[in-house]
């Protein structure tokens, strides 16, 4: 998948395809619809497909002080959408240029001659230009006029829930993980860089590796069974997210313990996909009784992870296939 930076002076050979146009924040299932369509009609027509992202996310740049909870970083986003198999993404810097244009003038400079669009592909809840003013009808009509198609893709979701980032970040912060995975589409993770902890994992029998959280990242506390990604290897975890109360201490970290494992790997980059919720978070009397209780969570992690691996659900979905098959894409 080609990585464009710019909607200005794009190449001509790279103008013309049909582009999916959003933020796509977990590029959940729902996404998935908007960003298959435009892959459908490009197959269609012979053209390209795209998609449009904007960077930063227009909360984090409307709003810089108020950390938000990104669901997938940059790096991870386009990755999945590359594993959607689209020929090309715009990464559109969202700036106060940007942010202070019409919806017209998004339209006709952005759209059409900016990025010469053949088709734009939005979800039903698209808004756009200057303080969101701008709907999807008044984008077909604009799309008449300038010359390119528009396709408004209908909510997606099962029963009574669409499925929709908002959603899906409030099922994390409530320990949801596994309605989390069906709306995503795959499971859910965390991706960092292996910090230095404090020493008390090992020190209890159960050294971990710590990952830290992004601003924001408000996952339920408590712990999990993780399945732990490194260089194409997969590891089956008990994971821990919170404060340490026992220790007292206030900051929320991620902590792993990697089941049948022996190394290290400080200062490596890591995923960590949260697969059940075990237990919330406590405070226990002294570290010999929460090292006891850490035993039986290792031994029901275990459990449920190798009954995940034997029959995998995530596996019906595309991404889901994708990470699976791949250990981290």
């Amino acid at each position: 998948m080609q990585i464009l930076r710019s909607w200005r002076e794009v190449p001509p050979d790279l103008k013309g395809a049909a582009l999916a146009i959003g933020n796509f924040d977990g590029v959940h299932r729902g996404h998935q619809a908007v960003l298959g369509e435009a892959i459908g009609i490009a197959k269609r027509e012979g053209r390209r497909s795209g998609a449009v992202i904007f960077e930063p996310h227009p909360r984090e740049f409307f709003t810089p002080d108020k950390p938000f909870f990104r669901l997938t970083p940059l790096p991870l986003k386009l990755e999945l959408l590359d594993a959607l198999g689209l020929d090309q993404t715009f990464v559109i810097g969202f700036d106060r240029e940007l942010a202070g244009l019409g919806a017209e003038e998004f339209a006709a400079e952005v759209v059409a001659n900016g990025l010469g669009a053949s088709h734009a592909v939005v979800g039903h809840d698209f808004a756009y230009g200057k303080g969101r003013t701008g709907t999807t009808e008044q984008l077909a009509a604009l799309g008449k006029t300038l010359g390119f198609g528009v396709d408004v893709v209908a909510p997606v979701g099962t029963g009574s829930t669409t499925f929709s980032s908002s959603r899906i970040r409030e099922h994390l912060r409530n320990g949801e993980v596994r309605e989390a995975a069906e709306q995503l589409g795959y499971w859910w993770r965390v991706r960092g860089t292996v910090s230095e902890g404090a020493g008390r994992g090992k020190g209890l029998g159960f050294p971990t590796l710590n990952l830290p959280l992004a601003p924001g990242q408000g996952i339920g506390h408590g712990i999990y069974a993780m399945r732990v990604h490194h260089d194409g290897r997969r590891f089956h975890a008990a994971g821990y997210v919170g404060a340490r109360p026992t220790f007292g201490e206030g900051e929320p970290v991620l902590e792993a313990y990697l089941l049948d494992f022996s190394g290290d790997l400080y200062g490596k980059e890591v995923e960590a996909e949260l697969i059940a919720f075990l237990r919330p978070d406590e405070t226990f009397a002294s570290a010999a009784d929460l090292a006891g209780q850490m035993r039986q969570d290792c031994d029901r992690a275990r459990e449920i992870l190798t009954k995940i691996d034997a029959d995998d659900p995530m596996r019906r979905y595309k991404l889901g296939r994708a990470l699976a098959e791949e250990g981290s894409i």
